[in-house]
């Protein structure tokens, strides 16, 4: 797998902190970021998951705006500075390597109360979500999974539509295919293509 490679030659002497972006739904970076897991071991390294939907801000705040908001889901939903304190920050050169694997259960809508996880030197951070670039996150390797705004359209259920505006936003301010280091196309996803 191309993609394991690239990420398995990121440096081993540190940790090594990779994003996975794109349309929860119509893509699936989880899935992708699963995948990525047997592989990486296969290639000497460990490999943490963790998803930025485990780091998501309560609905209290999340959800002011309401449940269908598109500029809410851009600009509120995620609780970057969790994700940045938690998980980013202690895999930085001179980190800890003490991650915090999911703070907050969106469905139960309160914190999971998990211990730290001790990452050995060398291991490999794989972290799924959508609209996670342009954040100020320091990531070691960025993969976007694209789509082109047709297929997504196409792709997404009726009933998550309302995000769209959340998408286009994305690509205009963001720019995610010029930003990411790899870009995986995924209008045929049975046939992704890898682009960086």
């Amino acid at each position: 797998m191309e993609l394991a490679d690239r990420v398995a030659a990121l440096p081993a002497t540190r940790w090594a902190r990779v994003a996975l972006d794109g349309p929860a739904i119509a893509t699936d970076p989880a899935a992708l970021a699963d995948a990525l897991v047997d592989p990486l071991r296969v290639r000497g390294r460990d490999v943490l998951r963790v998803s930025a939907w485990d780091f998501l801000r309560p609905a209290s705040l999340r959800l002011e705006r309401g449940r269908h908001d598109p500029d809410a889901r851009y600009d509120d939903w995620l609780d970057t500075g969790a994700l940045r304190r938690e998980v980013i920050g202690p895999l930085a050169p001179g980190g800890t390597g003490q991650v915090l694997p999911a703070l907050w259960d969106r469905g139960r809508d309160r914190a999971y109360r998990l211990p730290r996880t001790e990452l050995a030197q060398g291991a490999v951070l794989l972290l799924d979500g959508e609209l996670l670039l342009g954040r100020g996150l320091d990531f070691d390797l960025t993969v976007h999974l694209w789509l082109s705004a047709a297929a997504l359209r196409r792709r997404l259920p009726m009933p998550e539509h309302w995000a769209l505006p959340a998408y286009r936003r994305y690509e205009h301010e963001v720019a995610p295919t010029e930003t990411a280091d790899v870009v995986v196309r995924m209008d045929h996803p049975d046939h992704p293509a890898v682009r960086g």
